[in-house]
């Protein structure tokens, strides 16, 4: 995929998303991978309302529409949505647990499954657009991937994306975990003994032409990205399909945890 930078916008001034408070700078705390719905679905709050997502998002799931493509759900639906297994409430009640599995619905710009939530407009009209010359953009996950898929365990949790590629995002490949660059998908190697379950703080900032990347705290890379349509992505895209993982069913999966995500523009 190339860059195809885009008109340059005018960047909101706005706190899009507040969530539960992130793990401190340098921590790494190991989360029992929550795999299945809750015991009692009942006593947990909707997926959204555990880590207090509001507006400014909209829900990808790998589940198909009436037309084929993967079923979208904006706000206000989003606020009260839960969907076993696919996007639903951890048995702690305090994170979403987002699954995609290997022969779910994808969109027409890649052959990968996602349960991913994609930044929106504050209103949840359109999706977000601004440049990563103008003004400083952020985005910080609080987050475990906690399953990867059989055959080709890879998945991504957390990233950037411009007008018609992923810019860079957190991509972990059996236990390696790597900041990518565009098409370069092992850019820095963050750690090579990341276990399913450890859950970890990312951060994304963009300005000036480039995006900083850090992993609790600590700045891991440096991309060089000048676009003019970014918007933020926070869930699970696994990097797998009926191609090259098998089995071939929903018991074949990547799934991610997410705990918190905040979003500023300023």
């Amino acid at each position: 995929m190339q860059k195809n930078p885009g008109a340059r916008r005018t960047p909101r001034r706005a706190l899009v998303f507040i969530a539960a408070p992130a793990l401190a700078a340098g921590a790494l705390a190991s989360v029992q991978s929550a795999s299945a719905a809750p015991a009692d679905a009942a006593a947990c709050p909707a997926p959204a309302a555990a880590i207090g997502l509001s507006t400014g998002w909209k829900l990808q799931l790998p589940t198909p529409d009436s037309s084929g493509s993967p079923q979208e759900i904006k706000q206000p639906a989003l606020s009260t949505y839960n969907k076993a297994p696919w996007f639903t409430a951890t048995s702690g009640c305090d994170a979403i647990l987002l699954r995609a599995a290997v022969n779910g619905a994808t969109t027409s710009n890649t052959g990968y499954p996602r349960s991913e939530l994609r930044e929106m407009t504050a209103d949840g009209s359109a999706t977000s657009s601004w440049s990563s010359t103008t003004g400083t953009h952020t985005m910080v996950v609080d987050e475990a991937i906690t399953h990867l898929p059989a055959g080709k365990p890879h998945v991504m949790a957390g990233q950037i994306h411009d007008e018609s590629s992923d810019v860079t995002s957190f991509r972990l490949e059996g236990t390696s975990l790597y900041v990518t660059s565009y098409n370069t998908t092992h850019y820095k190697l963050v750690t090579s003994s990341y276990k399913l379950g450890d859950r970890f703080e990312g951060k994304f900032v963009a300005h000036d032409g480039k995006v900083d990347v850090y992993y609790n705290g600590t700045l891991q890379a440096t991309v060089t990205a000048k676009f003019g349509s970014g918007y933020f992505k926070a869930g699970d895209y696994t990097q797998a399909n009926c191609n090259n993982s098998s089995p071939c069913d929903n018991s074949n999966y990547g799934e991610v945890a997410l705990y918190g995500v905040t979003v500023k523009h300023a």
